[in-house]
């Protein structure tokens, strides 16, 4: 009854906060509480299961081990086929980082468990402790990040910016770029099409490696596809996400208030976008584009990584209190 209420509270609070501005990382948390608390209420009964596999091979710390080590794999083979498609970046190994980390923490598991040295087994359990506790809140972003990415497409917009993510060959659109460019040129014939006329404003600046402006060849491949020059703007000088919506936000500033835009990325993307749209004071919906599968559960962690390091004191002092509670506990 009492997880129950909580639970409830956590929903009410949730809706709340989605209703007053869904782009907060809060919102995730709470709908992740709610979540795990009504699995708890109402899933399946562990200590029944626990008494049913007393008499087989089958333990719960068995199942849960198996069910580790099948993320591990799942996660490593991941990272694998990121670095045969993508290269070896740093940015391209973190599935193959996190399953090699899970499947670290599983052995020693089972070194403490069959040692028992104290001293291990309390460094064991305080890295499960803090595995959990940030397995959990990547689950919470993912989750919502993914729900928020598919909202409805808001109606009588003046703007749509596209964010830009860097070229090929020095001037070329890549396939992930053309999944922004191609879901905005989308939302502008929607919108044209219930009689409106949105700008396109194509935000990116000139990278190291690149001939000409990310802005540019954004806005050739939308002219190629029909948009006319006169519903184009480019935004050249951007070099990060926060300056892409900060740069944009003062081009459609100096053309007037009072308008609604619109912001298109890649679906992995959208969420973190939109938390950084809110802190620059951007008032607009983000939007996101298909990325292939194998792309986006290394691409969400590292969009989760930046979130978790922009707030790192925060979590740094959570994972110190939670790491002392713990050793004040077993020791």
């Amino acid at each position: 009854m009492l997880i129950d209420i909580l639970a409830a509270v956590a929903l009410l609070l949730f809706v709340i906060g989605v209703i007053a501005d869904a782009r907060r990382f809060a919102n995730a948390v709470l709908l992740g509480i709610f979540l795990t608390l009504m699995a708890v209420a109402h899933g399946p009964d562990l200590l029944a299961l626990h008494h049913a596999l007393d008499d087989t091979w089958l333990t719960s710390p068995v199942l849960g081990g198996l069910a580790v080590l099948l993320v591990c794999c799942l996660l490593m083979g991941n990272g694998v086929r990121m670095v045969r498609k993508e290269g070896s970046r740093p940015a391209n190994l973190l599935t193959l980082v996190a399953g090699l980390g899970l499947l670290s923490l599983l052995v020693l598991t089972v070194v403490a468990f069959l040692t028992e040295q104290r001293a291990l087994v309390v460094a064991v359990v305080i890295a499960a402790l803090l595995t959990c506790y940030f397995v959990f809140l990547f689950v919470c972003f993912a989750v919502y990040g993914y729900a928020y990415s598919r909202l409805a497409v808001p109606s009588g917009l003046d703007y749509i910016v596209v964010l830009g993510s860097g070229l090929t060959g020095g001037d070329r659109v890549p396939p992930l770029l053309a999944a922004r460019l191609d879901r905005a040129h989308a939302v502008f014939e929607a919108q044209v099409a219930r009689g409106g006329e949105p700008v396109l404003i194509t935000s990116g600046g000139q990278g190291p490696d690149e001939a000409v402006p990310e802005a540019h060849a954004m806005a050739d491949y939308l002219a190629a596809r029909g948009v006319p020059a006169g519903n184009l703007l480019r935004e050249t000088e951007s070099a990060t996400t926060a300056e892409n919506l900060r740069n944009s936000k003062a081009v459609m500033d100096e053309r007037g208030n009072g308008y609604r835009c619109a912001i298109v990325t890649n679906d992995f993307h959208a969420f973190r976008a939109a938390i950084i749209a809110r802190s620059v004071g951007v008032d607009a919906q983000v939007l996101g584009s298909p990325t292939a599968s194998y792309f986006r559960p290394s691409a969400t962690m590292r969009e989760f990584a930046a979130v978790v390091l922009h707030h790192r004191w925060v979590h740094l002092t959570v994972c110190l209190c939670l790491a002392l509670a713990c050793w004040l506990i077993l020791l």
